[in-house]
């Protein structure tokens, strides 16, 4: 990853445990690097422009426009205004799932039981939809701002009769991705399991996190110039840039 850093030492670094949430405001040059420590991580995440909220993450224009059903290196992370929140300007293992969703309350019921915080206290279950839920209402908004999010370390397929499995094993030990932040975002997220999970007992495992200062953009950039619509993607970046500037 060392072609994309300004530094080789991280300016911030932390643990997000398995089962846990959080957000973060990501400025504009920064690059948030993710570590699966312990192998079987699921990091859930969501995406927002800081000044103007409405503007999300847009899972169908980040497929459509670059003719994939999988994130990895050299791919870009669209809003729903056609601009690029971030780049995927690193990654070990190929493949990222960008369709399984979130898992649910109910669905975490059904599979592993009900466990209150009342009896578990911070070792409680949650879900996805209850994380993110919480992440929402710090930053003035709810479920009706909820979109389609990214799974990273995780990896799907989907059989002849159109049913999604989650593919075992997938991330190993120290597996990672490193994402380019090319406007401020707000980050939320989380490490519960994948929705598509069939594990016999709740997972938690634990996501190594780290903010780097990055490189500017090269003119071979090999996310901004994998396919014509990320051109114009960042085409975008720098006419936002620049009106807000003004």
């Amino acid at each position: 990853m060392s072609n994309y850093l300004a530094h080789s030492e991280p300016l911030h670094e932390g643990t997000l445990p398995g089962g846990h949430h959080w957000s973060l405001l990501m400025r504009r040059g920064k690059i948030l690097r993710l570590i699966d420590t312990g192998g079987g991580a699921n990091v859930g995440m969501l995406f927002y422009n800081p000044a103007d909220k409405a503007e999300r993450y847009n899972a169908p224009d980040t497929l459509k426009c670059q003719h994939t059903f999988k994130i990895t290196r050299g791919h870009c992370l669209y809003s729903d205004m056609g601009r690029i929140f971030c780049s995927v300007v690193e990654d070990t293992l190929g493949w990222h799932d960008s369709i399984g969703g979130n898992l649910t309350d109910a669905a975490l019921w059904e599979r592993w039981g009900k466990v209150s915080y009342q009896e578990k206290r911070n070792d409680w279950q949650i879900s996805g939809e209850h994380a993110f839920l919480v992440e929402l209402a710090k930053h003035g908004m709810n479920r009706r701002d909820m979109a389609a999010n990214m799974n990273w370390f995780s990896c799907v397929s989907v059989d002849g009769e159109g049913k999604i499995s989650l593919k075992p094993g997938h991330s190993k030990p120290d597996s990672c991705v490193a994402l380019r932040f090319e406007m401020d975002t707000l980050v939320l997220m989380h490490s519960c399991p994948h929705p598509l999970n069939q594990a016999a007992s709740y997972p938690k495992a634990p996501v190594t996190y780290q903010v780097f200062s990055a490189k500017p953009v090269a003119e071979d950039d090999l996310c901004r110039n994998s396919c014509p619509e990320n051109r114009r993607g960042f085409v975008n970046n720098v006419i936002y840039h620049q009106e807000a500037a003004s």
